[in-house]
C-alpha cells in the first residue's frame, strides 16, 4: 500500500481549475484563491482539507497514516503520509479537499473526474 507523489500530481492535476504555489519546501494547492492542499517532497506527505468530523475520524482510526494538522475556519487539516494510503482512499480525500474549497457551480459543472 503505497501512492506514488507522481499518482498525487495527477489526482490534482485532474481537477479543475487548481492553482499551484511552490514555496520554500512544499507545494499549495488553490481552486479559485481558496487552498485545499499541500505538498511535501521531502517527507512524501500531503496536506488536506477535510471536514472536522472526517479530520478526527482519519487521525482515530489510523494514526500511521493521518495526523492532524490544524483547524482553521470550521474545517481540519490532516497529514497524509503517502506510503501508507492506497490510491483509491487517496483520490476521495483529494477531491473532498477540492470541494470544499471550490465554489458551488464550479463543483457542479466539473464533476468527480476518475
Amino acid at each position: 500500500m503505497s501512492v506514488r507523489s507522481s499518482k498525487f500530481q495527477r489526482l490534482v492535476d485532474a481537477l479543475a481549475e487548481v492553482e499551484r504555489a511552490e514555496g520554500g519546501e512544499y507545494t499549495s494547492f488553490s481552486v479559485r484563491g481558496k487552498r485545499f492542499g499541500y505538498y511535501w517532497p521531502k517527507t512524501q506527505t500531503v496536506g488536506l482539507k477535510q471536514t472536522l468530523t472526517e479530520q478526527k475520524a482519519l487521525v482515530s482510526e489510523r494514526p500511521d497514516v493521518f495526523e492532524e494538522q490544524f483547524t482553521s475556519g470550521g474545517f481540519g487539516w490532516v497529514v497524509v503520509y503517502l506510503d501508507g494510503i492506497e490510491a483509491d482512499e487517496l483520490s476521495e480525500l483529494v477531491y473532498e479537499a477540492w470541494r470544499l474549497s471550490a465554489p458551488e457551480e464550479l463543483v457542479a459543472e466539473a464533476p468527480l473526474p476518475w
